[in-house]
C-alpha cells in the first residue's frame, strides 16, 4: 500500500520520508493541538503539548480504522523553532512512544501564532488506508 520514495544517491531521511506513494482510502485529520478531548490544556510545556496533539491524532485516526502506520503526510506548525531544536531528542522519544516507527512525509513550519493562545504546536495529518479495510465508523 505504501512505497517510500528515496532518490538514488541521497542520504536517508531521518525521522521522516522524502516521499511516499500510496493508494487507498484517504483520511484527513485537522490540525490537532495539545489540549485534551474536553478542549482544555493540561500544560504549557512544548513536548507535553506535542505528546497530547499526537495522541489526539491517533484517537482521530482510529475513528476511520487507521493507525499511525497509515499516515502519509504530517505538517507541524510550531511557535518556537529554537525550543523544537533544543528538545528534539525528548520530542523524538515522545513521537516514537505514540506513533511507533511510522515516519511519513513531514513539513515543519514556525508560525507567528496559533488560534488558541496557549497552543505551542498544531499538527495535521493525511493518512491512506487500504480500500478493503473497514472504517471504524462503519463498524458501529
Amino acid at each position: 500500500m505504501f512505497k517510500t520514495l528515496q532518490p538514488e544517491g541521497w542520504l536517508p531521511a531521518k525521522g521522516y520520508a522524502n516521499g511516499i506513494e500510496a493508494g487507498g482510502r484517504l483520511v484527513f485529520v485537522a490540525g490537532m493541538i495539545g489540549w485534551n478531548g474536553q478542549c482544555q490544556f493540561e500544560t504549557d510545556d512544548f513536548v507535553a503539548q506535542c505528546k497530547q496533539a499526537l495522541q489526539n491524532i491517533v484517537d482521530t485516526l482510529a475513528c476511520a480504522g487507521a493507525k499511525p502506520e497509515h499516515m502519509a503526510r504530517m505538517t507541524w506548525y510550531i511557535k518556537d523553532k529554537k525550543e523544537y531544536l533544543q528538545r528534539a531528542r525528548e520530542l523524538g522519544r515522545v513521537y516514537q512512544e505514540i506513533m511507533g516507527k511510522s515516519y511519513p512525509v513531514m513539513t515543519l513550519v514556525q508560525v507567528a501564532d496559533l488560534l488558541e493562545d496557549r497552543a505551542q504546536v498544531e499538527i495535521e495529518v493525511t493518512a491512506v488506508v487500504s480500500d478493503d479495510a473497514p472504517s471504524a465508523s462503519l463498524l458501529r
